[in-house]
C-alpha cells in the first residue's frame, strides 16, 4: 500500500493542519468564541446562540472535539462541552514560533 499525503509531513505538520481545518468555518468560531465567552461547559445552550439547526451545530461540535479544540462529558442525557486548553497551547507554540521568526527577519 502507498503512502498518504500525510506521511509525508510531520507529526506536527499533520496536527496544526487538523486543527486549522477545524477552525475554517465560522460557526466553529462563533462556537469557540461563545465558550470563551461563558467560561464553563455548556450543554444545549449552544444551539440557541447561532443560526443554525441543532443537527448542523452538533455536526460542528463534532468537528471542532476531534481536532482537541473543545472536550464533551456526558452530564445526563446531554453533553456539556467545554475548551481544551491543550490544543490551544500548541496553537500558541506554533504561532509564536512563527511570530518570532517573522519579526527577526530581514526580508523584502
Amino acid at each position: 500500500m502507498g503512502a498518504t499525503k500525510t506521511d509525508h509531513f510531520t507529526d506536527e505538520q499533520n496536527q496544526i493542519a487538523i486543527i486549522a481545518k477545524a477552525l475554517g468555518h465560522p460557526a466553529r468560531i462563533a462556537i469557540i468564541e461563545y465558550l470563551l465567552k461563558v467560561d464553563t461547559c455548556i450543554c444545549g445552550d449552544i444551539v440557541n446562540e447561532l443560526p443554525l439547526a441543532q443537527p448542523t451545530v452538533s455536526q460542528h461540535l463534532k468537528e471542532l472535539k476531534n481536532a482537541g479544540l473543545i472536550k464533551g462529558n456526558i452530564e445526563g442525557n446531554a453533553i456539556c462541552y467545554c475548551i481544551d486548553e491543550k490544543t490551544f497551547d500548541i496553537l500558541k507554540e506554533y504561532f509564536s514560533k512563527i511570530i518570532l521568526t517573522v519579526t527577526n527577519q530581514k526580508c523584502c
